[in-house]
């Protein structure tokens, strides 16, 4: 069996040298096994993690229909009525004890936009906090942070919607931080012929995470009431916290069970990619254009994606007057279908570099543009369907699948570039990707004042644009070999 440990160019300037970015001088380490593996150990644990923060993260969403009095949001109504009717009848709900706000579609804006306005704060941070003291309790703490905030939602919507408001800020500080610490956490654990396959697992969680706790919060509302949504994803939260602390360690070396073997696997492929440099390079770091190919892809990316998750709902629902929300399943669709791309392109991605010695940027140029500028197409046709729901659900779901191979292309480059300072990269990367989210639902609705498809088709326009730009941009610019900035020394020799 031919071993995936090979040697390492040491120009970073060289197209070669990012095929195979592994050992340069040592003894060649066969791969450690993957069954009960440490680090896959840690990748699925990573993955329950970002399941719980996805759904501690949307269950308001859906939890706040249910809280709103419905005479409020019909006094709000912007339906259009060039499509016909497909909802179904509303359903009395078994348990009606819930209590209701007279919160109108403005104030619902604000209380679902709070989130990102904490979320955007601590990327950085956490990426510079995470590359100083490991990412491990910084990850925890951020995700039971999240938690018990969530526990106290009912309590914050009594008060007010300004104490509910600043609550979802704060759970969004604490959700900040939660990337950058993984990327950083995995800077340490993952093999770089494994990356893709590792960080695809632990980050499809996320995925996985939208998918359950859309549908299971509707069904909590129906049978018990809304209140009961953030007490139980709370509780789970904290069990998860408790589990992240008793098996994880921040580094092979401190891990109490690994296997000598697979300590050797991991640290010898990493040997010759981490950095000793106790300051972070910040200058060149952000004169780096690698880093701003991903900048840019991860702001583009997120345009669209959070056009997907937030406006085409909307455009559902008013123009096409089908409510997505009223069947779990559709709700979900999207969603599962990113979370099987993801696993499935991440064991692609390396399989086209440890067995068919596919370039490292090749790879992630080719995932990168499918992952684009494909729920870039889909987008566009979702504005040239008519009044045919049932398409518009398939585009959706078709786009947001293939959103799932980015996933394997500019989202784990930062690891690529600069596996020492990728909590750091990821964090700053983050920072501009959360802005889409801030801005995007505030733009579609100034270029919808009357409703209508074809001021939703120059919306749906804008976005991918945004996203096809962002994918050429990479392709133009992305790397995929240390940086020399990155390593012990300006002038890019390992030690």
């Amino acid at each position: 069996m031919r071993s995936p440990i090979r040697g390492l160019a040491s120009s970073d300037g060289e197209e070669g040298s990012d095929r195979t970015p592994l050992l340069q001088s040592t003894p060649r380490v066969e791969a450690a096994p993957v069954c009960c593996s440490a680090r896959y150990n840690l990748a699925l644990l990573a993955f329950f993690g970002f399941f719980v923060l996805y759904a501690l993260r949307v269950n308001l969403s859906v939890a706040l229909v249910d809280m709103v009095d419905s005479n409020t949001t019909l006094a709000d109504n912007r339906t259009s009525k060039e499509c016909a009717e497909h909802s179904a009848p509303i359903k009395v709900h078994h348990n009606q004890t819930g209590k209701k706000y007279q919160w109108d579609a403005e104030t619902q804006g604000w209380i679902l936009g709070s989130f990102f306005y904490g979320y955007i704060i601590t990327q950085i941070p956490g990426g510079y906090i995470a590359s100083k003291v490991g990412g491990k309790l910084l990850l925890g703490f951020g995700i039971l942070g999240t938690a018990v905030f969530t526990l106290f939602t009912p309590i914050a919507a009594d008060l007010g919607v300004g104490a509910l408001i600043v609550l979802r800020a704060l759970e969004g500080l604490g959700e900040g931080v939660t990337f950058p610490a993984m990327h950083a956490m995995w800077s340490s654990w993952a093999p770089p012929l494994e990356r893709s396959k590792l960080l695809s697992i632990s980050y499809a969680g996320a995925q996985l995470g939208t998918v359950i706790s859309l549908p299971l919060s509707g069904i909590i509302c129906f049978y018990m009431n809304w209140t009961y949504v953030f007490y139980l994803f709370g509780i789970v939260g904290i069990v998860w916290f408790i589990l992240w602390i008793f098996f994880v360690s921040e580094t092979p070396e401190t891990h109490k069970t690994i296997s000598r073997h697979e300590k050797e696997y991991i640290l010898s492929s990493l040997k010759n990619q981490l950095s000793s440099q106790k300051s972070v390079p910040w200058t060149s770091m952000l004169r780096s254009s690698p880093l701003w190919a991903i900048v840019v892809a991860h702001f583009s990316y997120n345009w669209t994606f959070y056009t997907l998750l937030t406006l085409l709902p909307t455009y559902m629902k008013e123009i096409l007057r089908f409510n997505v929300q009223e069947n779990g399943l559709l709700s979900a669709l999207p969603y599962f279908g990113c979370w099987l791309c993801m696993i499935l392109s991440g064991q692609a991605a390396d399989n086209l570099r440890a067995k068919w010695n596919f370039s490292t940027i090749c790879v992630r140029r080719v995932f990168s543009l499918i992952g684009m500028i494909g729920p870039a197409i889909f987008l566009v046709a979702a504005g040239f369907i008519g009044c045919d729901y049932s398409l518009a659900v398939a585009f959706l779901t078709i786009s947001t699948t293939l959103g799932g191979f980015c996933s394997s292309g500019f989202s784990i480059n930062h690891l690529d570039i600069a596996p020492s300072y990728a909590g750091i990269l990821l964090g700053i990367t983050n920072t501009f990707a959360t802005i889409p989210g801030m801005v995007g639902p505030v733009i579609a609705k100034s270029l919808t004042p009357d409703n209508t498809i074809r001021e939703w088709q120059t919306v749906f326009y804008i976005a991918a644009a945004i996203n096809v730009f962002g994918a050429i941009f990479f392709s133009l610019f992305a790397k995929g070999e240390v940086q020399n900035w990155a390593l012990d020394d300006q002038h890019g020799h390992r030690n």
